[in-house]
């Protein structure tokens, strides 16, 4: 537990300095707000990263474009996802989750404060209203959206099938999708296990991006069938790297 104890003690006085920062920043309707919640959960995804003593490697990272809205999907297998993908994509990025984050003290609120969406899947209508908040938040902010379309990580580290909301959004916005795999997370920290291996190495390989201009609300399912399949080869590849390493 040695591992869990080190990213605890970063955690909890670096998410109490940043959410705060945010939050006084929220409430004066400050010109910084945009700026630091543009920085900070890089930075603190990182200080916990290097407390796990957990490496990074972004391949593909070229694909991300900072000056423009695109939408990443990507497997969804341990917590530390999303420290790996906060800490290693480029430019501004927005997470999509689940609404229970809104309900952990200072984080929930800040979380919001900075443009991040959370989503009540069991809730059709408030789902809907989230999806229209990102519409909204590509169109006016232009970050990288970044889904989890399994819903929920996977126990078995197998890909699990898509939901649709993500592919709807694309396709609504026009925004083009970005396949990503990644590979190593369960290695430091499964699903249902408090305990965090340390020294090991997560692998984030981005694909070629879907261009979505062409299509209508009627392919939503075959734009859900290409992105997982396109993830799906991405994990292929991904692990055959790392087996070779």
């Amino acid at each position: 537990m040695i591992g869990l104890l080190r990213v605890i003690l970063v955690a909890i006085p670096l998410t109490v300095l940043y959410t705060t920062h945010i939050l006084w920043a929220a409430w004066r309707k400050s010109p910084t707000l945009k700026r630091i919640s543009n920085a900070y959960p890089g930075r603190w995804s990182r200080h916990l990263l290097r407390a796990a003593r957990t490496r990074v490697e972004l391949v593909g990272g070229e694909v991300i474009d900072p000056d423009r809205a695109q939408l990443l999907v990507a497997n969804h297998v341990s917590w530390f996802d999303v420290l790996a993908l906060a800490a290693c994509i480029p430019g501004p990025s927005r997470f999509i989750a689940k609404k229970e984050l809104e309900k952990i003290p200072m984080f929930g609120p800040a979380w919001q404060a900075a443009g991040h969406i959370s989503i009540d899947r069991g809730n059709r209508a408030s789902a809907l209203e989230s999806l229209e908040r990102a519409r909204h938040t590509l169109e006016e902010d232009r970050p990288t959206v970044i889904f989890f379309p399994e819903g929920t990580r996977s126990p078995t580290g197998e890909l699990r099938a898509f939901k649709k909301g993500a592919f709807v959004l694309a396709i609504q916005t026009g925004v083009e999708v970005v396949p990503a795999a990644i590979v190593g997370s369960r290695e430091v920290m499964a699903k249902g296990s408090w305990r965090i291996h340390m020294g090991r190495t997560i692998r984030v390989q981005l694909g070629a991006p879907i261009p979505v201009g062409e299509l209508t609300i009627d392919d939503r399912d075959a734009l859900t069938g290409r992105a997982r399949s396109d993830v799906m080869r991405l994990l292929e590849g991904a692990e055959g790297m790392t087996d070779e390493n």
